[in-house]
């Protein structure tokens, strides 16, 4: 059973391939669903009514926040120290650009979509779903196998390209994590300069939580070129970057995920 629909401003997409009853099954994908609209509800930097948004201009205290909002929060800020401050969730505060819709003060949003679809992850195996997949906008959660024996493969989005991939990767069981410059305009900053991030185009980092993994991308993107050597020091993660030139840097392991000889699954 596969279920498209558009949330975020973007396209989510639920590839089940277990045989599961389908009224089981239908059950637990509405409530993913309604799961990824609460998310935007809470997250959104789009709308004025979001609990992120009401947080960062103070009308909202943070301690009347949602539990969701308050972990988000403490997990960006574990990310910050890890990153040596290049995944920063208070760059909009800073940023030196002219203001425009989308740019808050507070924006986890290089963490919440790879949290959000870990979650929604949790919530199918919690209905006894082992094989599936959940693409969202780029950023996708693969569990067990497409068809028995085999792997999901997972296409990466060109960065100068909207109709082709970069790369095809052949994964199971981890999350793969997508930053990059050509979404949402200028959206990833240099934290120290405040300035829109150059050198690299986009990161894609493999790993094994999603959420982990998005804000990983976002940071090595913040780095600029430099920071793909950054990022392949960084424990249990591999990563594949692309340089404002067209040119691919890879990590040290990151070649045992390529395939080079079919299309993407998801």
């Amino acid at each position: 059973m596969k279920r498209v629909e558009e949330r975020w401003g973007s396209v989510i997409s639920v590839d089940v391939r277990d045989d599961h009853a389908e009224p089981a099954c239908a059950q637990a994908l509405d409530e993913v669903f309604e799961w990824f609209t609460r998310v935007d509800d809470v997250f959104s930097t789009w709308r004025d009514d979001s609990e992120v948004v009401r947080v960062g201009d103070g009308r909202l205290r943070l301690a009347d926040a949602s539990n969701d909002l308050r972990t988000v929060l403490r997990c960006c800020d574990d990310l910050r120290v890890e990153t040596g401050g290049a995944f920063d969730v208070t760059f909009g505060a800073r940023a030196r650009v002219v203001p425009r819709p989308g740019l808050t003060p507070i924006d986890p949003s290089g963490f919440v979509k790879g949290w959000a679809v870990e979650r929604a992850g949790a919530m199918l195996r919690a209905a006894g779903i082992a094989d599936f997949s959940i693409n969202a906008a780029g950023d996708v959660l693969v569990r067990g196998a497409p068809r028995p024996g085999k792997r999901w493969s997972v296409g990466i989005q060109h960065p100068f390209s909207r109709q082709d991939v970069a790369m095809v990767v052949s994964v199971t069981d981890v999350g793969v994590a997508t930053s990059g410059r050509y979404e949402r305009g200028e959206h990833i900053f240099e934290p120290a300069s405040g300035l829109p991030a150059r050198g690299l185009a986009s990161v894609t980092v493999i790993g094994a939580d999603l959420g982990r993994a998005d804000a990983l991308a976002t940071a090595t993107v913040a780095r600029g070129r430099s920071g793909m050597g950054w990022i392949a020091g960084v424990a249990d993660v591999e990563a594949m970057g692309i340089t404002d030139d067209g040119e691919v840097l890879l990590t040290g392991g990151f070649d045992r995920y390529r395939r080079e000889d079919a299309g993407p699954e998801t």
